[in-house]
């Protein structure tokens, strides 16, 4: 699946920094923190925004790491942190079996309020599908390069303590319609893009939201 690249300075040349290629599995890419709008679990933006914003994603899905990259930072900075959506990150875990093993360990990661800096790690750490890029002895290694409480994650990682929940999330989603990742939805409606298997501009995702925004509502500029 291919998603349009956006060159739109300091924010992309940023990410890109983040991502910088994929990592081979044998080390870990560690990360810096970045900066996630009033973060609250796998919520990023104001509660109380007009527009929710839906991201199903597998963190094996290579469209979904060049999304993640490219796209979802101007979605974040035009219209998460300027109050007019808020976005909330779905599981969608169906590659494999390493899929939902990173699927519970960000949500164990999530435990300590650190699910987007796990995120971050996950998908900078990408390395192919099934390849040996989240066995269990590097989701854990992700987790101590950023600084959780080891007891706490590997107690929780161990006894695949959300890996029911993923799994029943992904359920949800192919209820609502979801065949691929990355799928976006703009409040409860898929954004569809020309074929199947197509992942949206940013261009259409923000006529969505901004659809959504309704008549009266200043948009993001």
């Amino acid at each position: 699946m291919a998603v349009g690249i956006l060159v739109v300075g300091a924010v992309i040349i940023t990410v890109l920094l983040a991502y910088p290629s994929m990592a081979p599995v044998g080390e870990v890419i560690p990360i810096t923190p970045g900066a996630h709008p009033q973060a609250s679990g796998r919520m990023l933006g104001d509660p109380n925004a007009p527009v929710l914003i839906e991201l199903y994603e597998d963190f094996q899905c290579p469209s979904c790491r060049t999304f993640n990259a490219n796209t979802e930072p101007l979605l974040v900075q035009d219209y998460i942190a300027t109050g007019n959506a808020r976005l909330v990150f779905r599981q969608f875990a169906f590659i494999g079996s390493e899929s939902l093993q990173a699927a519970n360990a960000s949500l164990c990661a999530a435990d300590q309020g650190r699910f987007w800096d796990y995120h971050d790690i996950l998908f900078a750490n990408q390395a192919g599908e099934n390849q040996g890029a989240f066995v269990d002895r590097r989701l854990i290694a992700f987790a101590e390069s950023l600084g959780l409480d080891m007891n706490a994650f590997r107690t929780c990682f161990e006894n695949r303590t959300f890996q029911d929940e993923a799994d029943s999330e992904r359920l949800a989603g192919q209820r609502a319609g979801v065949l691929s990742t990355p799928t976006i939805l703009v409040n409860g409606m898929i954004v569809e893009g020309a074929q199947p298997g197509y992942v949206p501009s940013y261009e259409t995702i923000a006529q969505a939201i901004e659809a959504g925004l309704g008549p009266g509502t200043i948009p993001a500029p």
